[in-house]
């Protein structure tokens, strides 16, 4: 590419000629990076496709202005996907740099912020000789895990920090839609408001584009696409496309449940070494998430079944096989999906479910370190009392083994307590739980 065509493309990206859209501020992911921003390691920005991570960057970058006073020249936007950018490699990214700085001549400390660093091969090496001779702040996002993990810890090992981004949780998907419940008494102002987000957020799910548009489901399925062809098919160069489209089906049919890849390939004809493999392509791609059965031997941890998860129960729908109403199944993706938020600030914390040898089932056990912290049961309607019995049943059996006294059943909307002999089951609602009231 000559100089004049990447010049043109790297004005479209930056605050040097125009203001950018930034969007609506992801508050929590924000107030991470611009104290990390300080540190001289790489700061790495991880997620979906569409999860908001391109105006994360964009956002940082307007508080650089504004906050603290960063010179707009000092700040390079590149974003890898745009599609009139050729021959992505090192040279065209070192190719940007220079016209940038020849063009701006900025003075003082420079932030670069790469988007969609994954398009670029061995793009690591071209970061690191940048950082070590202390070219750049430099802030780079991805959208897969395993990719953005195993080149960082080759070559950047111990010189970054990493941020995971997933899509809208319950209180930004409400401040998307102009709604504000920070408190028991705002949630009861806006009841209705509430409810009504919550079945848009269960049947929708949660891209930020997806929550601002009109077409939503087009959206989606737009997402779906871009996902398979370019993070799948493309990046891993699979042949058997009608093979892989299909397990993506069947687990968006099946979130919530437990499967293994044996019995998953067997279903669908496909042997249990690809399914495998593809799963794991799914998994480190963001579009699903497998979650194991605790247990403390490593063995049975790794041949009992996983359960599947969405990242976005809003993909589920749109792609899955839906057969009946299966609003318990998506409130159950939901919790895993805070749940898995929570993860990701916590590097202590692990989750998985919990099964024992009559078949009982819990279905979420919080560990944090060494201890068993908290057992979550999902149940969508607790009032009918055969559901309440065998609910609580194989949680009370739960709370004996690791000597709980309290646990937790996050329903539709029944709230209360009840007491078995001095232990305490807590009943939320989805609502209240997701707002963390």
């Amino acid at each position: 590419m000559n100089r004049k065509e990447v010049l043109e493309i790297l004005e479209e990206w930056n605050f040097w000629k125009k203001d950018l859209k930034v969007g609506i501020s992801r508050d929590p992911y924000l107030r991470v990076l611009e104290k990390r921003l300080s540190s001289e390691q790489i700061k790495v920005i991880m997620g979906a496709r569409r999860s908001g991570k391109s105006f994360i960057m964009r956002q940082l970058a307007k508080w650089l202005m504004d906050e603290k006073k960063i010179n707009k020249y000092n700040i390079l936007i590149i974003n890898f996907e745009d599609p009139r950018f050729s021959g992505l490699n090192t040279k065209l990214l070192q190719q940007a740099f220079d016209v940038y700085l020849e063009t701006y001549k900025p003075t003082g400390e420079i932030y670069v912020f790469l988007d969609e660093i994954q398009e670029i091969p061995s793009w690591e090496k071209w970061v690191r000789t940048a950082q070590e001779l202390d070219k750049a702040n430099i802030i780079v996002s991805g959208s897969n895990s395993k990719l953005l993990s195993s080149e960082l810890a080759t070559v950047l090992t111990g010189r970054h920090l990493d941020l995971t981004v997933m899509p809208l949780s319950f209180s930004e998907f409400l401040k998307f839609k102009g709604i504000e419940i920070k408190n028991d008494i705002e949630l009861i102002r806006n009841n209705i408001e509430s409810r009504v987000s919550l079945a848009e957020y269960l049947n929708f799910g949660s891209f930020p584009l997806v929550v601002l548009g009109q077409d939503k489901e087009g959206t989606l399925l737009s997402y779906y696409d871009d996902v398979v062809n370019k993070d799948l098919i493309k990046r891993y160069k699979i042949r058997k496309t009608e093979e892989i489209k299909s397990l993506i089906k069947f687990y968006l049919s099946n979130i919530s449940c437990p499967i293994t890849f044996t019995s998953s390939g067997k279903f669908l004809g496909i042997s249990a070494l690809s399914t495998e493999r593809f799963s794991a392509y799914l998994e480190t791609s963001y579009l699903v998430f497998f979650l194991k059965r605790f247990s403390f031997k490593f063995k049975e941890q790794e041949k009992s079944p996983r359960k599947v998860y969405a990242v976005d129960t809003g993909l589920a729908n749109m792609v899955g096989f839906k057969f009946s109403s299966n609003s318990g199944r998506l409130a159950e993706n939901l919790v895993f999906l805070e749940l898995k938020r929570k993860t990701y600030d916590n590097p202590f914390l692990e989750i998985y479910y919990w099964k024992n040898a009559v078949n009982e089932e819990v279905d979420f056990l919080v560990k944090e370190d060494t201890k068993v912290k908290e057992l979550i049961q999902v149940c969508w309607d607790i009032e009918d009392l055969n559901t309440r019995k065998r609910e609580t049943k194989a949680l009370l059996k739960a709370m004996d083994e690791f000597k709980l006294k309290k646990g937790l059943i996050i329903t539709e909307d029944f709230e209360g307590e009840d007491d078995y002999n001095g232990k305490k089951i807590r009943y939320a609602s989805l609502r209240r739980w997701l707002l963390g009231l």
